[in-house]
């Protein structure tokens, strides 16, 4: 046929025959006889144009689906069908993971004792998470967790409360292990870190707001080694999107076999800020518990045998007394650092062969390291640039200089 259009434009008398057409004699017209339908034979016949009606309807509609892209059904997909468990291809479900851990993790209330400007003293709280290291009591957690405290209550799963007591802990990994008088707990399974991928499933459980102990919450891994500075110490974490609150802190993180991975430790706050939760490494916090439970320290870990106070601020250093800002050594307690001529009041101004702009960045160049190792500080004294060799030695205890506003650290790992 001709296009629509030109049909339109054409006289319609062209496509008309206005001839009369033959016309049938009166005489020579056949007869009708009149013709009947049984009731069966309607029946038969309406059924089968209902059958070739849908037929060509249902096929009709395929043919425009396939041809002119119609749909006229929107499929509904049960979202309950669909979790994060089968997404990430977990080996267990969200529900296995919590029931196999939710009796290793605990909630912990902690109080200290302090003295206000009139020297008045006042009672504080505080509240975290702990994860049941060993049957016979051994509960680890964050050290910022029951850092000054002077007593700590542990709630297990099923609601007995236990009063702790502090084993040791250690500031740089802010890992702490403290002990309950209990046996037949449940302590977790450390996890293989090195099969862990970003997108895999994770499962934090601890005592969000300090008030709702054994909470669980999933999410996936969103990074693995992820560089983090917390309170003057580099850190390297695990970062989830897990929901993370404070009191979740020295709870556990764990993967899609329900092992732990991870011992939570912070989170980004902030009103524009979601999804970003921090763990540190399980086999970090195992290594370290394990030192800290045999030896009340961790063991064989490089120091410089130096303790530094961080003015990178203007005003702290003018506190100080000081014109430069910077890192500052505070005082040398080590035998090689005296040997080799550090001072109290040096500023460092390289480790090696890297610049030193904050305490954070020296304390993890003593991290690459061993004990035995020398390093060469560059310090600045009276004007002058001068160059010590140091050989690092081998810790003996926990003993660091009080924090304060400046950040005042121990050189350790």
């Amino acid at each position: 046929m001709e296009n629509w259009n030109d049909f339109e434009k054409k006289d319609y008398n062209e496509y008309v025959d206005n001839s009369e057409p033959p016309r049938a004699s009166a005489y020579n017209k056949p007869k009708k006889e009149p013709r009947y339908v049984t009731t069966k034979s309607f029946v038969i016949v309406l059924i089968l144009a209902i059958i070739v009606s849908a037929s060509l309807g249902a096929g009709g509609y395929a043919l425009a689906s396939n041809v002119f892209g119609v749909s006229g059904v929107t499929k509904s997909i049960n979202a309950t069908n669909v979790n994060l468990a089968k997404a990430t291809g977990s080996e267990l479900s969200i529900q296995e993971i919590i029931a196999r851990n939710e009796n290793s993790v605990v909630a912990i209330e902690t109080e200290s004792v302090s003295t206000d400007s009139w020297l008045g003293q006042y009672v504080t709280q505080g509240a975290g998470s702990g994860i049941v290291y060993s049957e016979d009591g051994y509960i680890i957690t964050n050290n910022h967790v029951i850092s000054g405290a002077s007593s700590i209550k542990v709630t297990l799963h099923n609601g007995t409360e236990l009063k702790a007591s502090l084993v040791a802990t250690d500031p740089q990994t802010d890992v702490a292990v403290i002990k309950v008088d209990e046996t037949g707990l449940t302590p977790v399974s450390f996890g293989d870190m090195t099969s862990l991928s970003v997108g895999d499933l994770a499962v934090a459980i601890g005592n969000p707001l300090g008030t709702l102990s054994g909470t669980a919450t999933e999410g996936i891994i969103s990074a693995l080694e992820r560089e983090i500075t917390i309170d003057g110490k580099s850190m390297s974490l695990i970062q989830t999107s897990a929901s993370i609150n404070p009191g979740n802190s020295g709870g556990g993180l764990f993967d899609q076999y329900g092992h732990l991975i991870g011992m939570v430790v912070a989170k980004s706050s902030g009103s524009d800020v979601e999804g970003l939760g921090f763990a540190i490494p399980a086999d970090t916090v195992s290594k370290v518990a394990k030192s800290l439970i045999e030896h009340g320290y961790v063991a064989d870990r490089p120091v410089a045998g130096i303790t530094i106070v961080d003015l990178t601020d203007a005003n702290d250093a003018m506190q100080y007394g000081v014109d430069l800002t910077g890192v500052y050594i505070k005082d040398v307690t080590g035998k090689s650092a005296k040997k080799a001529g550090l001072k109290s009041g040096d500023l460092v101004y390289f480790i090696n062969d890297v610049k030193v702009t904050s305490s954070a960045v020296l304390l993890k160049e003593i991290q690459k390291h061993e004990v035995g190792d020398t390093v060469t500080f560059t310090i600045v004294r009276d004007g002058d640039i001068l160059k010590y060799d140091v050989t690092l030695e081998a810790s003996k205890g926990n003993a660091t200089a009080s924090q304060d506003k400046r950040n005042s650290q121990n050189i350790r790992n």
